[in-house]
């Protein structure tokens, strides 16, 4: 199981809390940051609060579960963005990940600082046979992030998702367990 909170060089991941509210609430209003996601700049304090109440706060392995992990700065305790983590229910030790990062926080490596922490305990801890990502084929920094992080490029899905109000295209990335020794850099813990 993921043991929190999971430290890196810089930033601290822990399960998002109602501390984090205000700040999730935020750059989740922001319109560049929704483009690529699946919710609006309409997101409300109560939308952040449906979130927490829902989750989980371990990510068992098959559940279908999304754990929604804060990204904190450890010298500030910014909330410096969220990451996502999805046990798959219909693929054993199969899990997806998503980034979102507040504005302010983002061209400085928190994203692949915070996931590369999260991949090998994905690995390590939950034994993790493939990790997977989807991105919108347009989300540039994106696809730029998962190759960093040794994810395969997979294929792309070319109009294939009715998405706010248009079809758009869908690349998918992943990276299985034998792959990980071999791509991903060493752990920042």
């Amino acid at each position: 199981m993921l043991e929190f909170p999971i430290l890196t060089e810089r930033f601290t991941l822990s399960v998002l809390s109602r501390a984090d509210r205000t700040a999730f609430t935020a750059y989740r209003r922001d319109p560049n940051v929704a483009r690529f996601q699946s919710w609006t700049p309409s997101w409300s304090d109560a939308d952040t609060d449906a979130l927490i109440a829902d989750q989980p706060t371990k990510l068992l392995p098959g559940s279908g579960d999304w754990l929604q992990i804060a990204v904190h700065h450890r010298d500030t305790t910014s909330l410096v963005g969220d990451a996502a983590v999805h046990a798959i229910a219909d693929q054993p030790d199969t899990y997806e990940l998503g980034v979102t990062l507040a504005p302010e926080w983002q061209g400085i490596g928190a994203g692949q600082e915070s996931l590369r922490q999260l991949i090998d305990d994905l690995f390590r801890l939950q034994e993790a046979h493939r990790i997977i990502a989807m991105t919108d084929a347009r989300n540039i920094a994106a696809a730029q992030l998962f190759r960093r992080l040794g994810l395969r490029h997979e294929g792309r899905a070319v109009d294939a998702d009715w998405f706010k109000g248009e079809w758009t295209s869908i690349d998918t990335w992943a990276m299985l367990r034998e792959e990980h020794g071999r791509r991903a850099l060493p752990s920042t813990r």
